[in-house]
């Protein structure tokens, strides 16, 4: 946590002494506590469809607003101080370290410019694409797409038809390569955290990651190949980056990206005990000293990186700045869904939690595609620690006894993240930088409809093979 982030905190406690963490039953919440978190859903979905002006200048004041229709109502039923209890609990735990981790990652990598290029043919694309899927479990999903998306675009600037490479760089690099460590996906890293072994998740997700990604793969080279064939029949538009060596540029920056790996990694091993209380709020040292080697990794990549990369790389704060207004709201609205969901059977959604159970043995088909669906629409992490605690929260017994079933929660975790644009933050935060290079991206619905078409099927093949 930022040292402003604890002082807006302790002034807020002074304000309202009795400040406590009011934890939402979610038993007792009917469900139209949901509305906004739909509302902000259907607003990601539609308004730049219906109302591209307005939600281009706007959308951090919309998702402030479906932000409110939950807080308010909160509010007035239990008390403005249980509201900013609720909301800070949401924002210091799991809101402010995410964006801080992305943040760092997004600079760092931002700063790496790969100079010369390539010529964007399927072959080129599919290595690149494959090389990536391997990069995303070392350095993160956000580290791997930023650290690509720009040479990718840059390789296939002279293409007509580029949608969908991008598309297919999310499906593989922003979510389905960062599955076989703790580092390359948030969900993975908390079961780190709940004490699953880090190389508990190679051990067992190296085989359907494989699988999934050769099936993709191979789907996208006959895909690429198609559109390269056609393109090859009209006339051919001037390269704005033509073929040329290749060198890196900014390489203080891959020391950077180790020392964000070894932050992450430091505060789930390194347990001091030395924990402080802002309200019922439990702030961890470790997690304190993480916050701060991020922020001082961020600053000293601004400082000693070369100026002309990030200008090369055409770097800009704008995704960032959508990643983090868009999150903050999903974040808030989705506290009373998570809440209804970790209630089990006794809450609104009992019904789907009946299905990963049959006579209390987990059904492991159930648990892959019920956490994979909640992931693609709600923050796959938080979905993660629902469903690993539903099928009895012990690391241990999870990596030996049940080993299929916390294998099922964690690919659906991670690999269906990829069915929409807000299942992972990297997702968005290709999408922007591909428009920001003019690159026609197809809408939420739309790229939803291309996981259907692609991702689906693949989905259904793991599961007859591995759940």
């Amino acid at each position: 946590m930022s040292a402003l982030s604890r002082l807006v905190l302790a002034g807020c406690c002074a304000l309202l002494p009795g400040l406590a963490h009011a934890s939402v039953e979610g038993a007792s919440l009917p469900l139209p506590w949901a509305l906004p978190f739909v509302g902000m859903l259907l607003s990601i979905a539609l308004m730049p469809l219906l109302a591209p002006k307005l939600w281009h200048h706007h959308f951090g004041k919309i998702a402030a607003g479906w932000a409110l229709a939950f807080l308010v109502p909160f509010a007035a039923l239990h008390g403005p101080e249980a509201m900013l209890a609720e909301a800070m609990h949401t924002l210091i735990l799991d809101y402010i370290p995410f964006i801080l981790l992305l943040v760092a990652l997004f600079t760092v990598a931002g700063g790496i410019y790969l100079r010369g290029n390539l010529h964007g043919s399927p072959t080129v694309n599919t290595v690149f694409l494959a090389l990536g899927t391997g990069l995303a479990s070392l350095t993160g999903t956000t580290g791997a797409s930023m650290l690509l998306i720009r040479p990718l675009l840059r390789a296939n600037d002279n293409r007509r038809h580029k949608t969908h490479v991008v598309v297919f760089f999310i499906f593989l690099v922003a979510n389905i390569g960062g599955s076989l460590t703790p580092l390359g996906d948030p969900p993975l890293f908390l079961g780190f955290l709940k004490g699953v072994h880090f190389s508990w998740t190679v051990q067992h997700l190296l085989a359907p990651m494989l699988t999934a990604s050769a099936v993709l793969l191979g789907l996208f080279f006959l895909l690429d190949h198609y559109y390269y064939r056609k393109e090859h029949q009209l006339p051919a538009l001037q390269d704005p980056t033509p073929d040329s060596r290749i060198s890196l540029e900014g390489k203080v920056n891959f020391l950077l990206l180790g020392a964000i790996l070894g932050a992450v990694l430091f505060s789930g091993t390194w347990k001091p005990g030395i924990v402080w209380h802002l309200g019922e709020i439990p702030i961890a040292l470790q997690n304190v000293v993480r916050d701060a080697l991020l922020v001082g990794i961020t600053w000293l990549s601004l400082r000693y990186t070369p100026g002309r990369c990030r200008m090369a790389n055409r770097f800009s704060w704008g995704p960032m700045q959508e990643v983090a207004k868009l999150f903050a709201g999903i974040f808030l609205t989705m506290v009373p869904v998570l809440a209804m969901l970790k209630a089990g059977a006794a809450g609104p959604f009992g019904g789907l939690v009946a299905l990963v159970s049959d006579n209390g043995q987990p059904v492991n088909g159930a648990y892959f595609w019920l956490t994979g669906a909640l992931s693609s629409f709600l923050d796959n992490a938080p979905t993660y620690l629902v469903f690993f605690n539903l099928a009895g929260g012990d690391a241990h017994t999870l990596m030996t006894t049940l080993a299929p079933t916390l294998t099922a929660i964690s690919a659906g975790a991670v690999f269906m993240g990829a069915n929409s644009y807000i299942g992972n933050a990297p997702n968005f935060m290709v999408k922007a930088i591909a428009e920001e290079r003019r690159v026609t991206m197809p809408g939420f619905f739309g790229y939803i409809g291309w996981s259907a078409a692609c991702l689906i099927p693949v989905f259904l093949l793991l599961t007859v093979v591995y759940f």
